[in-house]
């Protein structure tokens, strides 16, 4: 089998290699992928939004399954136009993927269908979200509607913090056509837990939980950023409160969309608050999270290429999903200025010495090759993933990675994982 897999990240690093285990597949190539994925397969320089030259080269290299990474491309319809096409893709339709492309969307759906969330307004004039704050006060959460790569979300701890914010989303527009609409929601007390399932539109089976790492400095401080780690498993979420989560989120969400009519297909991501009242969905993901991709996936014990087949042929009831039971750690090293404005084009050293680390992989973000260098070529710059038997061990593995690369202006996280290490002591 042939696969195609859309997308540029440390996300589709880990897709190709994880596809590239199954004994199903033959050669998978990677439209546009980076210095690390061109190692692995055949990256074509094909852009995420050029939708008819995605087609014209599936068609054209007889590709038997696409898989799409990023979120941009399945709001924007990729999907649907493969599906149109008689090609299988793995990803949701472009109705299914509003999920994650309108807060606004998502927040109506829970509210009609009674999934825990928090309370929240939606507003389309910067004046009544203004009014909206002066009634509310602080903490509060301010949300662009639409998609801002993980950064359009503003945890406000006064009111002045929130007004800056809709100045920003709705006035100042740093997120575009994103911030057309403003959902504002109650700030919700507890500790976060990312719940990614395989959903065909009728069945769901959850994957292994995972805690995200959003602000950029230790201590959960500063912007929120598209991720700076992840671990696997996440111990805040207990074997009950995952039936749970799978009782009173996963299932009505999709149960929800069909009875709208719309058919899910592919990854459902739920990002939750674990509450003294239970968990609540603060924003839902229709792809693999970016960096949790890089903590799940490689515990996977099934084969992914046979999973990904049953969702798209409806058939996900027939399969029974194993995982490794070892402990992952992922640790992101951004670029200097990371997540505002950074350089690229900076050199990178130490790869090869970190990759003859055993229990280690380096999984390429933002990377390019330039003149037989491996340079920066994004904010996100690499993912480096430690496993062990323990999430002390797992951490100790990615941090001893970590200290061996190196590249103007790398910065990461030092704390990933210490809330589960707080919880074990």
């Amino acid at each position: 089998m042939r696969v195609l897999v859309v997308g540029s990240g440390g996300r589709e690093h880990v897709l190709v290699w994880k596809l590239l285990q199954s004994p199903r597949v033959e050669k998978v190539f990677c439209a546009p992928g980076n210095a690390g994925i061109a190692e692995l397969a055949e990256c074509v320089p094909i852009a995420i939004d050029q939708q008819e030259k995605m087609l014209e080269f599936a068609r054209n290299n007889k590709i038997a399954l696409t898989v799409v990474g990023p979120e941009a491309p399945l709001t924007a319809g990729l999907a649907d136009i493969f599906l149109e096409a008689g090609l299988l893709v793995f990803g949701p339709n472009k109705a299914a993927a509003q999920l994650e492309g309108s807060k606004a969307f998502a927040k109506a759906l829970m509210e009609k269908y009674r999934i825990p969330t928090a309370e929240s307004r939606t507003f389309t004039s910067a004046d009544s979200a203004f009014a909206y704050l002066k009634e509310k006060g602080a903490p509060i959460v301010v949300k662009a509607d639409g998609l801002a790569a993980g950064k359009g979300v503003v945890v406000a701890a006064t009111p002045e913090e929130a007004a800056d914010a809709v100045r920003r989303i709705m006035v100042l527009r740093e997120y575009g056509e994103a911030g057309n609409r403003v959902v504002i929601e109650e700030f919700l007390a507890g500790e976060e837990v990312s719940v990614l399932a395989f959903s065909d539109g009728r069945t769901v089976i959850p994957m292994v939980s995972a805690q995200d790492h959003k602000a950029v400095y230790d201590g959960d401080r500063g912007p929120n950023t598209g991720g700076m780690g992840a671990y696997s498993p996440a111990p805040v979420l207990s074997r009950e409160l995952l039936a749970e989560v799978e009782e009173k989120i996963l299932r009505p969400t999709v149960a929800g969309l069909a009875s709208e009519g719309i058919v899910f297909r592919g990854i459902l991501y739920a990002g939750l608050m674990i509450t003294k009242t239970g968990p609540k969905v603060l924003e839902y993901n229709v792809r693999f999270g970016d960096p949790e991709c890089q903590a799940v996936l490689p515990r996977l014990k099934s084969d992914l290429p046979t999973i990904m087949l049953a969702v798209i042929n409806g058939s996900l009831f027939e399969q029974q999903i194993e995982w490794h039971d070892n402990h992952t750690a992922c640790v992101v090293m951004a670029a200097g200025g990371y997540p505002g404005q950074y350089k690229q084009g900076e050199i990178i050293t130490g790869l090869a010495q970190a990759a003859r680390l055993t229990d280690v992989y380096v999984f390429h973000a933002g990377t390019a090759q330039k003149d037989d260098k491996t340079v920066t070529a994004g904010g996100r710059v690499l993912g480096v993933t430690g496993w062990g038997s323990s999430l002390q061990e797992a951490l100790h593995k990615a941090y001893e990675a970590v200290e061996k690369i190196s590249f103007p202006g790398a910065h990461y996280r030092r704390d990933i994982g210490r809330k589960a290490l707080r919880r074990e002591q």
